[in-house]
C-alpha cells in the first residue's frame, strides 16, 4: 500500500545517517532542538527575518550544537529540502494552478451565487460555512478571503443580518480546510515527514472540519455579533443603488460563468479519486486486479490533481468563455504568489531531515516511549500550537511539528499517523494574533479594530483549534488508539 504522496521523503531519511553523533549525550541532542527551536522563532519574530532562511539558519545551528559537522549539517538540509519540494512541492503548485483556475472562469462565483440566493435569512451562516469549506477545499486561505469578501459585504447589506454572523461563518470554513485537509500545504508537508497515507488523512480531515466548521462559524457567530456590532465596511460596494453598483452587478451578471454543477464536478473530482484509492486501500490491501492498480494510479495525489487542473479547463475554463491565451495567463500567473510558500515549505523538510539525522528525534521519542496514542496526539498539538503562538505562522508550525514527531510514528498504526497530522494541523490554528499576516487580513478587510480582532478572528481560531484536537481524539478513541 502506497501510504503517502512523498515516499522520497522516507527514501532520503533512510539514506541519511540516522544515528546520533557519536561525541553527542542526550542532553545535548535536546539542547540542540530546544536552541535551534529558538532560534527560528527568534529569527521570525524578533528581527522579522523571512521564515525561510530562519528555517535554514535553525536547521544549521541545530546540527551543529548536536555535534554533526558543518558539511554533513548541509547535506542534510538540502536533502531534506529537494525531497520535500520533489514532491509535496510539486501538489502545492498543482492546487495553486486549479484554485486560480476556479476563480478566474468565474467557477467560484457561480458556487458562491448559487447557493446564497437559494436559502433563508436564518440557514445563510451555515451557507456561508458551507461556501467557505467548499472555496476554501482547493484555495489557499488568503485567497479565498480575498475572493469571498465582496461576497461576505454583499450578502450581509442585502440579508441585513449582522457582519459577523456572516463573515465568520465563511471564515471558518476556509481556515478549517486550511489547516485540516489536503491539498493545503500545512497538511500536505506534515502527511510527508510522517509517513501518513494522504487518502486516510483527507477522509478523517473533512470528518474532524464538520464540527470545527459549525462551532467555530455558525455558533460562535452568534455570541460574537454581539462582542462586535460593527457596521459592514465600505469596500467594493457604494451604497445601495449606487448607478456604479448597480453597472457592477449587472456586468458580474452578465458574465459567463460555467454551470454550477460543472463548478461542483470540478473541485469534487480530485477529492473522490483520491478518497477512492483510500477506500481501495483499506478493503483490498493486497488485491492485484486491474481496477486496484487503475484506482491507485489515479488516486496518487500528484495524478489527482494534474487530471483536476486538465479536466478544469473543459468544466470551468470553456465555460466560463476563457480561450487559450486566458487559460495560459491564469496558469502562469498562479505559480509567483506560492514561491515563499514552497520555500517555507522545502526548508521546514529540511530541517525535519537535520532532526532525524541528529538522532534527536530518537531522543524524543524515547521521552515519549509507552505512551498511547492519545498522549502522542496531545503532544503534537501542543508542540505544535506553541510554535503557532511564537511564530506567527500555520504552516512554520506544522513544518517544525512535524518534523519533531517524526521518530513517534515508528509504532503507530496507519489511522493514528493521520490523525497525528490532524493534531498537528489543529495546534497550527491556534490563538492567531498581531505576529499572524492572516490577524491583520481579517482586521482590514472587515473594519475592526484589534481589541475587536481580538474578541472575534482570534477567538474564532482557537475554537476551530480546540474543537479540532477534541475531533482527532475523539475518532482515535474509536479506532482504540
Amino acid at each position: 500500500m502506497i501510504d503517502l504522496p512523498s515516499s522520497a521523503l522516507r527514501v532520503a531519511a533512510a539514506a541519511a545517517p540516522a544515528a546520533p553523533h557519536p561525541a553527542s549525550s542526550e542532553p545535548q541532542l535536546i539542547a540542540a532542538a530546544v536552541v535551534g527551536v529558538a532560534v527560528i522563532v527568534v529569527l521570525i519574530t524578533w528581527l522579522r527575518i523571512h521564515p525561510f532562511l530562519s528555517l535554514l539558519l535553525g536547521s544549521l545551528v541545530t546540527g551543529l550544537v548536536a555535534g554533526m559537522a558543518a558539511d554533513a549539517a548541509t547535506t542534510s538540509f538540502i536533502t531534506g529540502f529537494g525531497a520535500t519540494e520533489g514532491s509535496v512541492g510539486i501538489l502545492i503548485a498543482l492546487g495553486a494552478m486549479y484554485g486560480k483556475l476556479l476563480a478566474d472562469s468565474g467557477g467560484a462565483d457561480r458556487i458562491v451565487d448559487t447557493l446564497v440566493s437559494r436559502t433563508s435569512v436564518r440557514a445563510l451562516p451555515w451557507v456561508m460555512g458551507l461556501v467557505g469549506a467548499i472555496i476554501g477545499l482547493p484555495m489557499f486561505f488568503e485567497i479565498g478571503l480575498v475572493l469571498l469578501i465582496p461576497v461576505i459585504i454583499l450578502v450581509t447589506r442585502r440579508s441585513k443580518l449582522p457582519l459577523m454572523r456572516v463573515a465568520l461563518p465563511a471564515i471558518a470554513g476556509l481556515s478549517a480546510m486550511h489547516g485540516l485537509v489536503p491539498p493545503h500545504p500545512g497538511p500536505l508537508v506534515a502527511i510527508g515527514a510522517l509517513g501518513a497515507n494522504l487518502g486516510v488523512t483527507l477522509a478523517f480531515g473533512v470528518l474532524v472540519a464538520i464540527p470545527v466548521i459549525i462551532l467555530a462559524g455558525p455558533v460562535f457567530s452568534r455570541f460574537a455579533a454581539k462582542w462586535v456590532p460593527v457596521d459592514v465596511p465600505g469596500l467594493f460596494l457604494g451604497t445601495e443603488g449606487d448607478g456604479d453598483d448597480a453597472t457592477a452587478t449587472a456586468a458580474a451578471a452578465d458574465r459567463k460563468r460555467p454551470a454550477f454543477a460543472l463548478a461542483l464536478i470540478s473541485i469534487l473530482l480530485p477529492v473522490v479519486l483520491m478518497l477512492g484509492k483510500a477506500l481501495a486501500d483499506i478493503t483490498a490491501p493486497k488485491a492485484t486486479a486491474e481496477w486496484k492498480t487503475i484506482l491507485d494510479f489515479l488516486g496518487t495525489p500528484a495524478i489527482a490533481l494534474t487530471i483536476a487542473v486538465l479536466a478544469g479547463f473543459f468544466l470551468l475554463g470553456i465555460p466560463g468563455g476563457m480561450n487559450r491565451k486566458s487559460l495560459q495567463a491564469s496558469l502562469t500567473a498562479s505559480l509567483p504568489p506560492i514561491a515563499g510558500i514552497l520555500l517555507i515549505v522545502g526548508a521546514g523538510g529540511g530541517f525535519k531531515q537535520v532532526l532525524v539525522d541528529t538522532g534527536i528525534g530518537q531522543v524524543i521519542a524515547s521521552f515519549a516511549h509507552g505512551s498511547n496514542g492519545i498522549g502522542i496526539l496531545l503532544l503534537a498539538w501542543f508542540i505544535a500550537a506553541l510554535i503557532r503562538v511564537a511564530t506567527g505562522s500555520a504552516t512554520v508550525a506544522t513544518v517544525t511539528a512535524a518534523g519533531i514527531m517524526v521518530p513517534l510514528t515508528a509504532h503507530l498504526s496507519t489511522p493514528m499517523v493521520s490523525l497525528l497530522v490532524l493534531a498537528i494541523g489543529s495546534g497550527s490554528l491556534f490563538l492567531s494574533h498581531v505576529n499572524d499576516a492572516g490577524f491583520w487580513l481579517v482586521k482590514e478587510y472587515l473594519g475592526l479594530s484589534i481589541p475587536q480582532t481580538l474578541k472575534s478572528w482570534t477567538v474564532l481560531e482557537c475554537i476551530a483549534s480546540v474543537v479540532g484536537l477534541a475531533g482527532t481524539l475523539v475518532i482515535a478513541l474509536v479506532i482504540g488508539g
